[in-house]
């Protein structure tokens, strides 16, 4: 209901035209956005799409983003279902998905370009539909805004103006403007099938083409992300933590990712010559995955840098391990527990015999001790991560849009875990004198990122060994295990070495009532649920991603192509629409070529986790809580315009705010 005290005139009887002209002032401006701002919130609850753990897998993220997680294929075969056949309905899909690919080496008739157009525009109305059409109008490429408005919104096409609809089609067509208008259509449903994007972390590793992902993230209109693992050690080396840089490099070798230095302007020359000169071939170094794509000598090359750069790890942790006693990480000092021959591990009195070792620049008498050219070549690399633009501009974006998690729309996102005890009590940790633990913890680790980020010449400070402890210390919420095995996984073939204790979390968030906990935590409302990316859903073993009667969502995208042995899928994406909620299981994807030239989609299978009784509305959101406090706001500056104590200039405050 709206109630609206006009208080003041509305009517200018001053004009020079001497006629009684409508002034719109600050006060009828204030009036008529309260009934925008409350008629927005009447509008359906526009879609979210969760998406995580990419790991670099640009063409199958992008094929994600562009199918909308399947969403784009329902609304089509919701409009088409009885106009179209299944094999035109794909074919339309991928008119959506690929325009410029598949306009490119097609040739279409007059008649074809009239039938695609309109189809388009239908498809394009069709999920616009849940918008303002100020939003729309602003979507819109201003060039041809007025052409395109008038083809979404022609209510009466079968009446008086139809010939005028048609004539828009035929003129583009004859101006040859078609692929252009086509292209234009196809990106626009892209953008308003799904109103925004959650991205829950790890974007980098594994994968090739991280930096592909992040330029496509940056043209996203609506998206938030939460930092993950992986992204955190990228932000750590741009910021000077070397244990950290040592880490990026060891795993882009160790996947034999290399073209990614590349394009970031990272000259690894000085790295191959060290390597060169001091390491041999090594299998347990050789690059993973396929690598066809590689000479015998680049293996070779890659095996080399891979080992200089894990022992310059394992030495520059092992320091940071001795000046930051509280991170109590004292176990993984290894160096000190190798025989003198280096080639036996000794871990809780019980001996491991090691092989394919690399150690020859290890020296007894300070095993953690930098030599003098793993030194230069570190700090050579420390000053090309921090020179490159195009690492800043992405870094750069991570930061201002990365958290370590979210609130939103009563629900709780983040990347990894909530550090916990076994008895389900959240795990305290003293830092710096003060003890933190649950949200406390993640917002101390929070300002630590920023501050390393900020102060980028410091190497050694609390807060940049602070990023490197997200990446492996036990009571990260990015990590989540006990201890990281990297040493013991090269180094020997017993499993019982690398088996890493996953923190109490994983197994108490099976369970409501700690999810709940969980939600109160952060200030939310057991009406919520969790959404919960890191850790790859094991389908092909019985694991379900929904967990805690519905309280918790785990969505490893599952992306990397390491993981899909283990999975049986390629992980969980995310749909929370106005109707209801739902997961989908995703096929691995082979490439982007493949799918165009057989119009292979990667079909999603769904699984409902709520459907709403009602419509959820823009009112029931995050976005339409602030609305309604906008509204209020509006109306108490109006209600309170003349009441003494109320001046103008308090007026003019209250409303400058909209």
């Amino acid at each position: 209901m709206i109630s609206i005290k006009i208080s003041g005139p509305i009517f200018n009887s001053n004009s020079p035209n001497n006629g009684p002209l409508l002034k719109y002032n600050k006060q009828m401006d204030a009036l008529i956005e309260i009934i925008n701002l409350e008629a927005i919130q009447q509008l359906p609850k526009a879609t979210e799409h969760f998406i995580s753990d990419l790991h670099g897998e640009f063409e199958a993220f992008d094929h994600i983003l562009r199918n909308c997680s399947g969403v784009i294929s329902l609304k089509v075969n919701e409009l088409f279902d009885t106009q179209l056949t299944e094999a035109e309905q794909k074919e339309l899909c991928f008119y959506i998905y690929y325009p410029e690919d598949l306009l490119a080496t097609v040739e279409k008739s007059n008649a074809e370009w009239y039938q695609l157009l309109d189809q388009l525009v239908k498809v394009t109305r069709f999920v616009s539909t849940k918008y303002t059409r100020s939003k729309v109008r602003k979507a819109l490429p201003e060039a041809f805004a007025y052409i395109l408005e008038e083809l979404l919104y022609q209510y009466d096409e079968e009446d008086s103006k139809e010939d005028y609809y048609k004539s828009i089609y035929v003129t583009i067509v004859d101006l040859e403007l078609a692929d252009y208008f086509a292209i234009v259509l196809a990106n626009f449903i892209q953008r308003f099938v799904v109103d925004h994007l959650h991205v829950l972390g790890d974007i980098y590793d594994r994968g090739p083409d991280p930096d592909k992902i992040i330029d496509k993230l940056m043209d996203v209109p609506s998206l938030d992300i939460q930092l993950g693992n992986h992204d955190l050690i990228w932000t750590g080396a741009y910021s000077g933590s070397i244990a950290c840089l040592c880490n990026v490099l060891r795993i882009t070798l160790r996947y034999g990712h290399t073209e990614l230095m590349t394009k970031y302007g990272i000259d690894l020359a000085r790295l191959a010559k060290y390597g060169e000169r001091y390491y041999q071939d090594n299998s347990a170094f050789r690059p993973k995955g396929d690598q066809s794509d590689l000479s015998e000598q680049d293996i070779l090359d890659i095996t080399r840098m891979h080992q200089a750069i894990s022992i310059m790890q394992f030495k520059v942790e092992g320091e940071i391990i001795k000046r930051r006693p509280e991170f109590n990480m004292e176990s993984r000092l290894l160096f000190d527990q190798l025989s003198e021959d280096r080639q036996i591990l000794t871990v809780d009195g019980k001996d491991y015999p090691l092989e394919n070792t690399c150690f020859q620049k290890v020296y007894e008498e300070n095993p953690y001790e930098l030599t003098l050219g793993e030194e230069l070549v570190l700090r050579d690399l420390v000053h090309q991560f921090q020179s490159s633009e195009n690492l800043k501009k992405h870094i750069d974006f991570l930061v201002k849009k990365g958290t370590l998690y979210l609130t939103y729309n009563d629900n709780l996102l983040f990347h990894g875990c909530i550090p916990c005890t076994p008895a389900g009590e959240f795990l305290e940790v003293t830092f710096e004198g003060q003890t933190f633990k649950g949200r406390a913890f993640m917002d101390y680790f929070a300002q630590a990122i920023h501050k390393a980020y900020n102060q980028i010449t410091v190497y050694d400070d609390f807060a940049t060994d602070i990023v490197w402890y997200l990446w492996c210390g036990e009571a990260s919420n990015l990590f989540g295990k006990k201890t990281m095995k990297t040493f013991e996984r090269y180094f020997s073939k017993d499993k019982e070495l690398h088996h890493e204790a996953k923190n109490a979390y994983y197994d108490l968030r099976s369970d409501e009532a700690f999810c709940i906990k969980l939600l109160k935590e952060f200030g939310l409302a057991d009406s919520g649920y969790i959404i919960n990316g890191h850790t790859p859903v094991k389908t092909i073993k019985g694991e379900l991603p929904i967990k805690a009667n519905g309280k918790m969502l785990v969505i490893d995208g599952g992306l990397a192509k390491p993981y899909q042995k283990e999975t049986g899928i390629a992980g969980y994406t995310l749909v929370d629409n106005s109707h209801e909620v739902y997961l989908v299981a995703h096929q691995p994807f082979t490439t982007k070529q493949d799918a165009i030239d057989n119009h292979r989609d990667i079909l999603p299978t769904q699984e409902i986790v709520m459907v709403r009784t009602k419509r959820a509305q823009v009112l029931n959101t995050d976005i339409g809580r602030s609305l309604v406090q906008q509204a209020n706001h509006l109306r108490f500056a109006n209600e309170h315009r003349e009441r003494p104590g109320m001046g103008e200039e308090k007026v003019k405050e209250s409303l400058s705010f909209y």
